[in-house]
């Protein structure tokens, strides 16, 4: 049977064949932010336009529109859903337990301020999870602790999404990069430098703007040897690494240095400005009233112990031993090293009938086909590597801890239904948004939205830059991005005289600030939470500042493409 190809201008009209293209995405975070449907409706409502607009405009074939569909809720659910699922219950175990309120009050202990903790949870901690994993684990372990350490959960949860940007590019030891370098053909070590000497600006900025997001100016100011400190110490092994060494170690490393150089920093230095976070503040003048969406109690307002940490030693080594746990197996989950060895153990691959090798994408997302150089049709191939994945590693880490901490198998058999149970809407979403992605990509919405942002002359390298920010929003991924949109890229790079590896890099730097606005994260971030159903609040929180940094990465492109001295940082 020959591919079906896909049709970027399906009406013969290129406004027109965009403005549908839009569709999906339009209602999809419309019904989410500004109807405020509950998000796993909205999904499901996005996934129906996205369907009819794959079969009716873009006459896509109706069994591959469907088994379209199935494909993505599947990848939802494995690996992203099972990470969710795993990472919940270990959590649940030491909230049963009592031992995350001990973790909490450590934490608190060793930085009182919270405009502190932001950036040494937030953003050292969270990118350590980053690098290590990826797929949601650091926005999902970060939001809980925040939370548990006063912070409400809208802000838990958005000020964790924008802190997980500056090091998502490198996140799974790499994966986007590595994803970026096979689909352009493009030197992966040239891709891994580019990236780092556009992202490390913006490690640099990120722990500033996150505590802005949360305290205002005034309040940031009062903790700018903090987030210098951790900008700093990570942007430069940020460079160093992907410049010298390649993309896979470069979360990891530089995440440790800021974790160290923080907690070195808090040793000789404390905030001395007097700041409180807004309720309390407002509670000491008067009891003012806290906007609603933030006046959600959590337990360290209720028990009065933000900054203190009345617990012994011991008792807070044994809280931290199931944290410590999961950092070690994650990582050791994700050395290629290892995976390769687990995959080879099990990991079975599936074929998904009626859509692989079923359809082809077309020039100008690819480059014209030769008869040496066909165009090969799109793969849809289902790998359940169930022994390697990382949210296998998650769980492996959580029966691991909760035998620690003193469950029988009967009792974590039990958490782990109640858990089930509890992100039972979580996963039906997940399942919905990548199906939505997927749609998008298998009929050429997608390529069709970003050839629209592709046309726009000189200004292509700021606009391209948003295409890789767009890919990250429908897709939920700097990985998928990548493969997404980085052979167009490359493509239109090359017939504007820009210099490809720039233009590549810039997808996926530009992609990163997606990551915040993309549903699939949100719903991982309000599960975190306990704020299911608040989704559309969350998005409201962070959209500006998603679109805001995106545009600056953009700029900064742009600079790169054209103005000296920035054309100089430009591999070669």
């Amino acid at each position: 049977m020959q591919p079906w190809p896909q049709n970027y201008d399906p009406l013969g009209n290129t406004f027109l064949s965009t403005l549908v293209a839009a569709l999906p995405v339009v209602v999809l975070l419309g019904a989410i932010a500004w109807l405020e449907i509950k998000i796993h409706l909205a999904a499901l409502l996005g996934l129906g336009v996205a369907l009819a607009v794959a079969l009716f405009a873009f006459h896509m074939p109706v069994d591959a529109a469907l088994a379209t569909a199935g494909y993505g809720a599947a990848y939802g659910l494995f690996p992203i859903g099972w990470i969710i699922l795993n990472l919940i219950f270990l959590y649940q175990l030491t909230v049963d337990k009592g031992l995350f309120a001990v973790l909490r009050g450590s934490l608190a202990n060793l930085a009182p301020d919270p405009r502190v903790q932001l950036v040494l949870i937030a953003f050292s901690f969270g990118a350590f999870f980053e690098g290590a994993a990826g797929f949601g684990t650091p926005v999902a372990v970060t939001a809980a602790i925040l939370m548990q350490l006063g912070f409400k959960p809208l802000q838990a949860a958005g000020l964790s999404l924008i802190a997980n940007t500056a090091p998502v590019a490198y996140g799974a030891l790499g994966t986007p990069i590595i994803a970026l370098a096979g689909v352009t053909g493009l030197d992966l070590h040239a891709l891994s430098a580019m990236v780092g000497r556009q992202l490390p600006f913006f490690s640099l900025v990120v722990p500033f703007w996150v505590v802005w997001a949360y305290a205002g100016w005034r309040g940031m100011l009062g903790v700018w040897p903090a987030a210098l400190t951790a900008g700093v110490s990570f942007a430069i092994p940020q460079f160093l690494v992907s410049n010298f060494h390649g993309p896979w170690l470069v979360d990891i490393v530089a995440a440790i240095c800021s974790m160290a150089a923080v907690i070195g920093l808090l040793k000789v230095w404390k905030p001395t400005d007097g700041w409180k976070p807004v309720n309390e503040a407002q509670a000491a003048a008067g009891g003012a009233s806290v906007p609603a969406s933030l006046a959600t109690e959590s337990p360290s307002d209720a028990d009065g112990s933000r900054g203190r940490s009345p617990h012994p030693p011991e008792l807070i080594r044994r809280a931290w031993v199931p944290w410590i746990l999961l950092s070690v197996l994650v990582f050791i989950w994700g050395v290629p090293q290892v995976k390769q060895q687990l995959d080879a153990l099990s990991a079975p691959k599936f074929e998904m009938p009626r859509l692989h090798n079923a359809t082809v994408r077309t020039f100008p997302v690819v480059p014209k086909p030769t008869p040496e150089k066909p165009t090969k049709p799109e793969e849809a191939v289902f790998k359940l590597n169930w022994l390697s994945a990382t949210g296998t590693g998650i769980l492996v880490a959580a029966i691991l801890a909760g035998l620690y901490m003193g469950f029988s198998l009967a009792e974590l058999a039990r958490v782990y239904r109640r858990t089930l149970w509890a992100v039972r809407f979580s996963l039906i979403t997940i399942a919905g948004m990548l199906a939505v992605g997927y749609v998008t990509k298998y009929s050429g919405t997608d390529a069709t939205l970003g050839l629209a942002l592709a046309q726009t002359g000189a200004l292509y390298p700021f606009f391209g830059t948003l295409l890789g920010w767009l890919g990250v929003a429908l897709t939920g991924s700097d990985t998928a991005s990548n493969v997404l949109f980085g052979s167009l890229q490359r493509i239109t790079a090359e017939q504007t005289g820009i210099a490809p590896v720039l233009m590549c890099a810039a997808n996926s730097s530009g992609g990163v600030m997606g990551k915040m606005v993309d549903a699939q994260s949100i719903v991982v971030a309000s599960t975190a939470t306990n704020w299911y159903g608040h989704e559309g609040s969350i998005l409201r929180y962070v959209f500006f500042h998603s679109i805001a940094l995106a545009a600056l990465v953009g700029i900064l492109v742009y600079l790169q493409a054209y103005v000296p001295p920035f054309t100089g940082m430009v591999v070669k």
